[in-house]
């Protein structure tokens, strides 16, 4: 593991906090999610920053930036592009979507109809789109960041629980403290000056810290033990209707992964699944009616309190 490339990531969130204030959790979590190859949906209300935090991260990181603004008149081919029939050449040319670019900002992603919500789950699953029965690959790294209005269900498509477990992570970014605001307000949106500041990192140093994040960082036997009595607990669990699936499992392992990295470690300890696990596991099991009012990170963080974990 490179103690620098640890350090640059931490100088990467200290200096995007200076862009976001009081995000600096927010910011963390989408790294997080980020390095460990997976996609993230933040659910939280319209105007807290979530444009902001998708253009700082991918500026930051040098990558391209797509944004896709859901509407229930949007098409798949809004997402993955078309071909269009040229004239003077009498042939037909691809025009490349917005999915074609290393982060894509998929906001409002329930008001897209289920049709043009499936047009994703290629993308995300396979790293690959087909178009037209031509498969194209897509660039590296492809990190998804999918928003969604927890309060706002009028006129949306809720996500089916396929799409959901595509998300390595849930977040939300919630409202600052009074005093971040109150510096928000006296200095204005900075989101305008973050198209011009200088990459961080180049695409190589980025991909390569993805995979020592996954060949580098080391779960030992009682780890995966651990993790394997989560994912155990939430299949038994009378809160739970269906509990985690394997996919589930693999992204409890990734992020702590990724989490023993940003903290300078090779190592992955029980703490590093603990301090996620709120945001990795929540949205891909099911719970019981009866427990819909219930705060479910709460029932999560019940669950994993009560099993041992490893000295």
């Amino acid at each position: 593991m490179s103690e620098t490339n640890g350090q640059k990531l931490n100088d990467i969130i200290k200096f995007l906090s200076s862009y976001l204030h009081g995000k600096d959790t927010a910011l963390r979590l989408s790294l997080v999610a980020f390095f460990s190859k997976g996609h993230l949906l933040i659910e939280d209300l319209p105007g807290l920053g979530k444009t902001t935090l998708a253009i700082a991260i991918s500026k930051a990181l040098g990558l391209s930036f797509g944004r896709i603004q859901c509407t229930s008149d949007l098409l798949p081919t809004d997402i993955t592009g078309l071909s269009i029939y040229k004239k003077d050449s009498g042939e037909f040319e691809f025009h490349p979507g917005p999915i074609f670019n290393n982060i894509v900002l998929v906001d409002e992603i329930n008001r897209a109809t289920p049709k043009t919500q499936s047009a994703l789950l290629e993308a995300m699953g396979e790293k690959q789109t087909t178009i037209e029965g031509k498969t194209y690959r897509l660039s590296k790294p492809f990190f998804v960041i999918a928003t969604q209005n927890p309060v706002e269900q009028f006129g949306t498509f809720p996500l089916p629980e396929s799409q959901m477990d595509r998300f390595m992570m849930k977040i939300s970014i919630g409202y600052v403290s009074r005093e971040a605001e109150k510096e928000i307000i006296s200095g204005g949106s900075r989101r305008e000056e973050l198209y011009s500041i200088e990459p961080m990192m180049s695409s190589a140093e980025v991909l390569q810290i993805q995979r020592d994040v996954k060949e580098k960082v080391y779960s030992s036997s009682k780890i995966m033990d651990y993790i394997m009595d989560i994912v155990g607990a939430t299949r038994s669990s009378k809160f739970i209707l269906a509990g985690l699936s394997t996919r589930g499992a693999l992204a409890l392992n990734s992020t702590a992964k990724t989490n023993a990295y940003f903290n300078g470690r090779d190592f992955v300890i029980p703490e590093d699944i603990k301090e996620l696990a709120e945001h990795t596991i929540p949205h891909r099991v099911i719970f019981r009616e009866e427990y819909d009012s219930v705060d479910k990170k709460e029932i999560v963080r019940s669950i994993i309190d009560q099993i041992a974990a490893p000295a």
